[in-house]
């Protein structure tokens, strides 16, 4: 299978209308399940093996990384992570993670801030963005994936230290985020100008199952401000903006929209209904993924094609719908379940949907 990239039909489901056929759409997938696909390595040097696989997977863009932290988790091959191994003062008895933000905050008071090295790791590679112009085929386009500011805050700081320090230095709190997004802000005027660069998609998990993890009035003054400037960045240079985050969404779904989000993700199936969510912003935000993830893992390729055809069914009509995970395809998920998802969408998934 060798499907026509037009990241057209994408931009004609941001506008909640119908191109030829659904959309689909992943913030991530592991080089793992790339390599399987292929039945070759694919790693996070080889762009030209990257491009292969979202060409051929069906998909009409590339997601390639701007900013300190990949989607996906934690990783190596990130900015920040780059930036803390080479790190003298970050290293440890155990430098097998000195590199790891999950494992170790780094940031435990404000004399801290300035020990930090952001200059280090404000230094961006862009260099798979230029890479990726000889391989793109006609139509195809780049996704650049931003955002973490919440996220790689509170990592950097510990999230009980984040979550005290809100309450009782808020200050303090505000310097670490304001170091984190303005990184990630530069990072993004610098990627917008490059060719072929077509939406952003910030990732930032802000909720759990039970709700936003900071209060509405936090979001709203700590962390949305810094969204709106990503909103007004794509507006600015013609971007189409992307926002993920797991959990439930009802309380900041109005707050997301103001922001100049125009798709959502992963919309995510173990905590809101997708129907539910269509019914309440449909129309004003394109909704992106919601096939289970622990479908992927441990279903069968016929249960993964049921629930990919019911989406279609009910979801995809009148545009405005990207299929996909609940949340990105890991390396766990099992690769026929994959294939099932994506093959179903490119049999079933054209307009009119007549399931």
């Amino acid at each position: 299978m060798n499907p026509q990239p037009d990241f057209g039909r994408v931009i004609t489901t941001l506008h909640h209308q119908e191109p030829d056929r659904v959309p689909l759409a992943e913030a991530s997938i592991d080089y793992a399940i790339m390599s399987q696909f292929l039945g070759r390595p694919v790693s996070d040097d080889d762009v030209a093996g990257q491009v292969e696989f979202w060409h051929r997977a069906g998909y009409d863009y590339i997601a390639l990384t701007v900013g300190l932290m990949r989607p996906g988790g934690v990783t190596r091959d990130s900015r920040i992570s780059q930036v803390l191994q080479g790190d003298a003062s970050a290293a440890d008895d155990d430098q097998d993670d000195s590199w790891n933000v999950w494992k170790k905050a780094r940031i435990h008071t404000p004399a801290d801030i300035e020990a930090f090295p952001w200059q280090a790791a404000a230094q961006l590679d862009f260099s798979k963005f230029y890479q990726a112009q000889a391989y793109l085929p006609p139509g195809m386009k780049i996704i650049a994936m931003s955002g973490k500011i919440f996220t790689l805050s509170w990592m950097l700081m510990g999230f009980e230290n984040f979550a005290v320090s809100s309450l009782q230095e808020p200050h303090f709190v505000r310097q670490v985020v304001e170091r984190v997004a303005r990184i990630q802000l530069d990072g993004l005027r610098q990627v917008a100008a490059i060719p072929n660069v077509a939406a952003v998609w910030a990732v930032d998990d802000i909720a759990f199952g039970s709700g936003p993890m900071l209060s509405l009035r936090t979001l709203r003054e700590l962390i949305f401000p810094w969204y709106e400037e990503f909103g007004h960045i794509c507006r600015q240079h013609g971007l189409y903006f992307f926002f993920h985050s797991d959990g439930v969404l009802w309380p900041v779904l109005e707050d997301l929209i103001h922001l100049g989000v125009q798709a959502l993700h992963p919309i995510d199936p173990t905590c809101m209904d997708i129907e539910a969510v269509k019914a309440r912003v449909g129309g004003r935000l394109c909704l992106v993924g919601n096939i289970s993830n622990e479908l992927l893992a441990n279903g069968t390729p016929e249960q993964v094609a049921q629930l990919t055809r019911e989406r279609l069914r009910t979801i995809a009509p009148g545009g405005g719908y990207c299929l996909g995970s609940g949340n990105s395809v890991p390396d766990w998920a099992r690769l026929e379940n994959y294939r099932a998802m994506i093959d179903t969408v490119l049999k079933h998934g054209h307009y009119p949907i007549t399931l």
